[in-house]
């Protein structure tokens, strides 16, 4: 599977100066956790499952989680499980493992509940269970994570084959400023000792804000709220560090997708949607995307990737912000040329902003990351024009 595999040929090629790489669910950890860019949740009980995953995956989506935690009642869990192995094994018939030329499949994860869910479900999933990449662990900390991982492993030796955790960061005990630095620790232990299996940590920001009674309005971020913006920095500044101890941290859901009556102006400026892509502009705004966009640019400056989605018309926008620009990938190359190893500074060749090689080279080796999967935009496209291409393969 690539990002944007659903535009045709023609159109990938007026948009990118470098096209994303090919990757699967074999592909190596570090370009998985960027790969799964806009991850779409969806909850266990939908009845036409199945063609629901293939039909997101022919629209672009290349991650999806199957949830059967806070999106289902608690008296639904078992029908939920029924219904999710009988899906899976519809999935299987519909994409079996010797087909050629039909559609990717997004990468398939669950959110259980309970650890003895993983074992449960691997087992009862049989066959169709290649088409699962892992599990969404919620409420994660080092007493709870640890009983996860260990069934997951145990899981994964039953089934031969890799299994990824996602460890859910939303407790009560993360937020709270008493007992924060100690659960930082002590999930910080955790992850570590089972690195090879966590692919990605996904941060719970609704749960945040429902420790306190919360909830965002459509036209503020995640980061309006000081609550939940130092929870976010706390966990990047422990567990997302670029010296090879940290992980992906994913960016936190966006729950708006229809209009509301709004109280600020809208944050899209005109100039980006000048000519035809105004009415491109109009109907962001109406669907409270402007809010999306902006949070989705503040994720990236707090060194967060990708995104939790719940609803398919959020999943456009956060991959073609994904995309790297032109002038991002040409100062990472100047930053990682080969002779400047020993440092230095330079001109941009935008000439726009200084390059310190040393300091940004960690940055820079995050861009070439993002561009092997996500692609590069040619030097006159924007997120504009990515987006529009992308929105109107979907409509």
């Amino acid at each position: 599977m690539r990002h944007f595999e659903h535009l045709a040929p023609s159109v990938r090629n007026g948009l990118f100066h470098r096209e994303p790489g090919v990757f699967d669910a074999d592909s190596p950890a570090r370009t998985l956790a960027v790969a799964l860019g806009a991850t779409l949740y969806c909850p266990g009980t939908r009845p036409a499952l199945a063609e629901d995953v293939v039909k997101q995956g022919e629209r672009g989506v290349v991650s999806m989680v199957v949830c059967l935690e806070d999106s289902i009642g608690d008296a639904d869990v078992e029908a939920a499980e029924e219904n999710l192995v009988r899906q899976f094994a519809r999935l299987d018939q519909l994409r079996p493992p010797d087909a050629e030329g039909g559609p990717s499949l997004p990468l398939l994860f669950i959110r259980v509940r309970e650890p003895g869910q993983i074992t449960d479900l691997v087992r009862r999933l049989g066959p169709a269970g290649r088409l699962l990449s892992g599990f969404v662990l919620p409420k994660f900390t080092e007493e709870r994570g640890v009983p996860f991982l260990e069934a997951l492993t145990g899981a994964e030796s039953t089934r031969g084959r890799r299994l990824y955790a996602m460890p859910v960061l939303e407790s009560p005990e993360l937020l709270h400023l008493e007992t924060r630095t100690e659960t930082l620790a002590g999930i910080a232990r955790t992850v570590d000792k089972y690195r090879d299996r966590v692919l990605a940590l996904r941060l719970g920001v609704t749960d945040f804000c429902s420790a306190y009674g919360l909830r965002r309005a459509p036209d503020m971020t995640a980061y309006d709220v000081q609550l939940v913006a130092s929870v976010i920095g706390d966990v990047v500044n422990v567990l997302g560090r670029a010296d090879g101890s940290g992980f992906t941290v994913t960016g936190p859901v966006w729950e708006y997708f229809r209009q509301h009556e709004r109280m600020f102006k809208p944050q899209l400026r005109r100039s980006p949607f000048a000519g035809p892509a105004e009415a491109l502009r109009t109907a962001l705004i109406q669907h409270d995307m402007d809010g999306l966009l902006r949070e989705l640019h503040l994720d990236r400056a707090n060194g967060l990737q990708g995104k939790t989605c719940i609803h398919p018309s959020h999943v456009a926008p956060v991959h073609a912000l994904s995309v790297v620009s032109h002038e991002e990938y040409s100062d990472a190359q100047d930053i990682l040329r080969p002779d400047l190893d020993g440092g230095g500074v330079l001109r941009s060749s935008y000439t726009n902003k200084m390059n310190e090689v040393k300091p940004h080279r960690a940055w820079a080796e995050r861009i070439m990351l993002r561009a092997e999967v996500f692609g590069v935009a040619r030097e006159d496209v924007s997120f504009v024009e990515l987006l529009a291409a992308s929105v109107g393969t979907t409509e």
